[in-house]
């Protein structure tokens, strides 16, 4: 067996979430990819605005917006996909993927990326998802912190006491050394002074206005699944780690059931990760603007492989180590 062969067989495919947007995502690869304009061409004309322009020069604050940073991010992730494909060109059975996962919206990417939606579904969907949650916080104000240093057993104690205050929950399992908590104002703060009386090294205010991942989306939440229940699904080509439970999943109707569940469950990210480590995955891709997703699995396990994929020196780096 050639290494190459080898590597290919131990390759996880991940995307990440809200929060990694940024000006300028995504405008050295267009420049540089016909694959990757094509995907932003797509995205323009399914949603009827220049979200490609948006991509590129902004606004910040309306790139931020929920409803925007959503379709934005899973576009900019397929043409980090699309450009890398064509890169690689005969040799893209490379690139063939063990399993694939997302940190929260970013399932969504990794979705389409396993065949379970096409590009243009999955678009329309989370630019739903991301109205429904913007909807929910304007009528439920709420707030999310990184919480670094705390032991996930010590925090979800803290959120519990500060409950007396309203609803604050755990949302982000994202390394052993960080959670996001994610509530209404006033549990979160309340939340945030006990973290820090419990020895908290650091607590980040997210500069966010809704509660993700808790309770305080159960109404998006079951509207989103009337959407997601009226959509046609595919079984997945290739596996899918679950975010919230760190199944995997190949069945279209267990990922449909999922994803309903999602905007009121905590990602359990860490778990996620040491399941794909568990199942032989020794290389992990991340694609998409920046590199969060990266960074987190290194501190899950610093013997992991991780590379990003977000502009064209990328590209080279990348089909250099899948060749070797």
């Amino acid at each position: 067996m050639s290494a190459g062969t080898e590597t290919q067989r131990n390759i996880a495919l991940v995307f990440p979430g809200q929060g990694s947007q940024h000006v300028g995502m995504g405008k050295s690869l267009a420049g540089h990819s016909r694959a990757a304009r094509e995907i932003f061409a797509q995205a323009d004309e399914t949603l009827g605005f220049r979200l490609s322009e948006l991509c590129f020069n902004g606004p910040d604050a309306e790139l931020r917006d929920t409803i925007n940073a959503q379709p934005a991010i899973l576009t900019v992730s397929m043409a980090c996909l699309a450009a890398l494909r064509e890169h690689l060109g005969p040799s893209e059975q490379l690139l063939r993927p063990r399993l694939v996962a997302g940190h929260s919206l970013g399932e969504y990417s990794a979705l389409v990326a396993a065949g379970v939606l096409d590009f243009s579904t999955a678009l329309q969907l989370v630019r739903e998802r991301g109205r429904l949650m913007k909807e929910s916080g304007e009528a439920t104000p709420g707030g999310m912190a990184a919480v670094i240093g705390l032991d996930a057993r010590v925090l979800e104690d803290v959120c519990r006491q500060a409950r007396e205050k309203g609803y604050v929950w755990p949302a982000n399992y994202n390394t052993p050394t960080q959670t996001v908590i994610s509530g209404d104002l006033a549990a979160l703060s309340a939340a945030i002074e006990l973290a820090v009386a419990n020895g908290a090294q650091r607590v980040i205010r997210l500069a966010v206005s809704i509660a993700a991942h808790s309770p305080l989306m159960q109404r998006a939440s079951e509207q989103f699944t009337e959407v997601v229940n009226h959509l046609r699904w595919q079984d997945a080509r290739v596996p899918i780690v679950s975010d919230i439970s760190a199944r995997v999943l190949t069945s279209a109707d267990e990922i449909r059931a999922e994803l309903s569940r999602q905007l009121c469950s905590s990602v359990r990210w860490t778990e996620s990760v040491r399941q794909m480590l568990g199942l032989g995955v020794t290389t992990f891709i991340e694609l998409g603007p920046g590199e969060v997703l990266s960074t987190m699995i290194k501190r899950i396990d610093r013997q992991a492989l991780t590379l990003s994929i977000n502009d064209p020196a990328s590209l080279q780096s990348i089909s250099n180590v899948l060749a070797s």
